[in-house]
């Protein structure tokens, strides 16, 4: 069983955390009852009705209002003397108690107090000694937005929280890039030719959700008619923040996704985003592209809308990023194909800070889509490229950040490096994957702390050079949902034996701490390990309804039984500065770093397509990683001890009894 420590260097508060988090996903493994956290409510019980009978309310969903005006709502039974109160839905300490100004038959006014700040409200009415709940609303305080017309501006608009202009907030048509004046104005001279506008959110506040989607973009109708398009923040604290980053969803209702998504992924992220919100930490999630499947989109009739139906599910913000199989496969091009992304989740491309944070989301997916048409499915072939035009936006959104000592984080699908491999010396080593790579390094030249975050490859690895370090995260939907599928194996494994799973980012200022999080394993689960004596991949073993030549072919070294008493290890989250350790007897093993397969996965997937008479996906099958590690002990029956101890001094242990039988559901 592995066990989780801290080095003693970090603080117990964070230690009880994590150690708590730990406890609650056992607690979740062990009980297998689906009782996850509930959503917390936060509106108080109603005070009982008590004799008071308003009838005929009707309170709009949202209200925008400016400061110190007054507000009427439709209902009968209002008397003078009564007093309206609105308590905070998001902290109940919060309460405005105003008097009722004026009253009709059919209606009530009252008005708001001046330090009222936006927010969703409760609203009762209140009689002494009753009360009687008539519902809640949205209140929007607004702020004067009667601005002028620049000419050459064919966009303008106000940015504000509680009435009041936030300065300095970038906003941009993805194209030209303008800020904020004092008093929170905005002018743009566009084109319109992305048909939106948007803001970079600044640190410390948010925006408005649709469900859990944030909108901090506005569409526009064209032309060159000046549109003005106001945007409202909400403050919020959010320097400590975590965000969850995932990546290659692959939805498509088929290989029992839905159901494997529900009762796996969404059930483990959300009891993470739940607890994590419990210490009153702000979360967001991030996915990383590819949350749909462009070959299924009119097949099974599981496109971009059915996607967000899932993605309204989890319990935070979820910020997205578009994949290569988010275009539409009936489209030819990439600006056509991008086309039902950008109206129906968000633009493609954008910036938000979160504390001090500064977050690019990019499109790095040049589809190409050869042969198609509308009716016609095309080949869906892309180049990984950023376009001219993105790139040119992006030098001008990174000119807006202040502080270029502060973490930057880019997020993208496609990996700006390859998966690493090993050179004679046992280092990592990776090249570019990206085809202008140099460009999108250079324009980040400026910045001394940068993370790319991106996904694509359903593996995961990271490479660190210079001021930029790549964390590719492996996927959601592990290999295409295809290992735990019913009639499967019955686990969740990513082609590099990775379980499928999510990155974790737990930020506090500066600071920036990760950790990869399996579906449906205690978050200190960092490691597997095989004892290579019991791994023999043959037909007879594990496909029997197909030839060993069949299986030979996937099943490389391991198709061959061994006695040379070696124990392989896989670390998923690896990085050159984690350090493994394994004793036998209390005396020290080398542990020696290899590039090969991991043999769970070789079993999880290729041997049973092949089983089920079905040749593996080219795409599917199990891809070298460089992240495994070999040790070899004295005998075949002796027991290891094994140490791995990441970055940030969080020690993941195992007693590995041997022999360690190799099965499907092994840890």
């Amino acid at each position: 069983m592995i066990k989780h420590k801290k080095d003693n260097k970090k603080g117990n508060q964070k230690d009880a955390f994590r150690y708590a988090l730990r406890l609650l996903t056992l607690f979740i493994l062990i009980s297998g009852l689906g009782l996850g956290f509930q959503s917390c409510n936060n509106e108080p019980d109603p005070e009982p009705d008590n004799g008071l009978k308003i009838t005929g309310v009707s309170i709009p969903s949202e209200l925008n209002v400016k400061i110190g005006e007054q507000i009427t709502i439709t209902g009968k039974g209002f008397a003078m003397g009564d007093q309206i109160k609105l308590t905070s839905t998001s902290d109940v300490s919060i309460v405005f108690v105003c008097d009722v100004l004026s009253l009709t038959d059919q209606s009530v006014t009252f008005a708001l107090p001046n330090n009222v700040n936006s927010g969703s409200y409760q609203i009762k009415v209140l009689r002494n000694p009753d009360s009687q709940l008539l519902g809640s609303f949205l209140l929007n305080i607004v702020a004067d937005t009667n601005i002028p017309d620049i000419e050459g501006m064919t966009i303008k608009g106000v940015v504000y929280c509680n009435g009041i202009g936030i300065p300095d907030v970038a906003v941009s048509d993805g194209i030209e890039v303008t800020t904020t004046d004092a008093k929170g104005v905005y002018y743009l001279p566009s084109l319109k030719e992305n048909a939106y506008v948007f803001i970079s959110v600044p640190g410390n506040y948010e925006v408005y959700n649709t469900n859990n989607l944030p909108i901090f973009f506005k569409r526009l109708s064209g032309g060159a008619t000046v549109e003005q398009k106001d945007f409202s923040l909400i403050e919020t604290n959010n320097d400590k923040h975590i965000v969850v980053t995932m990546a290659d969803w692959h939805l498509a209702n088929r290989n029992d996704d839905l159901s494997q998504f529900t009762n796996g992924f969404l059930y483990d992220v959300n009891n993470t985003i739940d607890y994590y919100q419990s210490q009153g930490t702000k979360v967001y999630g991030l996915t990383l592209g590819d949350m749909s499947w462009d070959l299924y989109w009119y097949s099974n009739k599981f496109a971009l809308p059915e996607y967000l139906v899932q993605m309204y599910k989890l319990n935070c913000t979820v910020f997205n990023v578009m994949g290569n199989h988010d275009n539409n496969p009936y489209a030819l091009g990439d600006w056509l194909a991008e086309d039902a992304f950008k109206k129906t989740v968000c633009p493609n491309y954008y910036s938000f800070n979160l504390g001090a944070i500064h977050y690019v989301v990019l499109d790095d997916i040049q589809y190409i889509n050869t042969g198609g048409s509308e009716g016609v499915v095309g080949d869906r072939n892309f180049d990984n490229f950023i376009s001219s035009e993105q790139m040119a936006w992006l030098k001008k959104d990174l000119a807006t950040v202040k502080d270029k000592n502060a973490p930057l984080i880019v997020a993208m699908h496609a990996p700006l490096y390859r998966n690493p491999n090993l050179d004679v010396n046992g280092n990592q080593t990776s090249a570019y994957a990206l085809d202008n790579a140099t460009d999108l390094v250079t324009a980040l030249n400026d910045f001394t702390n940068v993370h790319v975050l991106s996904g694509h490859l359903h593996v995961n690895f990271s490479v660190e050079e210079g001021h930029i370090m790549e964390h590719n995260t492996a996927a959601v939907c592990a290999t295409w949902w295809w290992t735990g599928k019913n009639g499967y194996a019955g686990n969740h494994l990513c082609k590099d034996g990775s379980p499928g799973g999510y990155g974790v980012w737990e930020i506090d200022g500066n600071n920036v701490e990760w950790y990869y999080k399996s579906v449906g394993k205690p978050m200190d689960y960092q490691f597997r390990t095989y004892d290579l004596n019991m791994v023999h991949i043959t037909a007879e073993n594990f496909a029997p309804n197909a030839s060993e030549a069949a299986m030979a072919e996937y099943s490389g070294t391991y198709a061959d039984a061994s006695a040379a008493n070696e124990v392989l290890i896989n670390v998923w989250g690896y990085e050159p500065e984690w350090v493994i350790e394994v004793k036998e007897g209390g005396l020290a093993l080398n542990v020696t770093p290899v590039y090969t397969m991991d043999p769970l996965h070789i079993i999880s997937y290729e041997a049973l397509r092949l089983n089920a008479g079905a040749v593996p996906t080219s795409a599917f099958i199990t891809d070298p990683t460089a992240h495994l590690f070999k040790v070899t002990a004295t005998g075949p029956a002796t027991s290891l001890e094994i140490k791995v101890t990441d970055r940030f001094g969080n020690i993941y242990t195992e007693t590995m009894t041997r022999p360690k039988e190799f099965t499907y559901l092994m840890n």
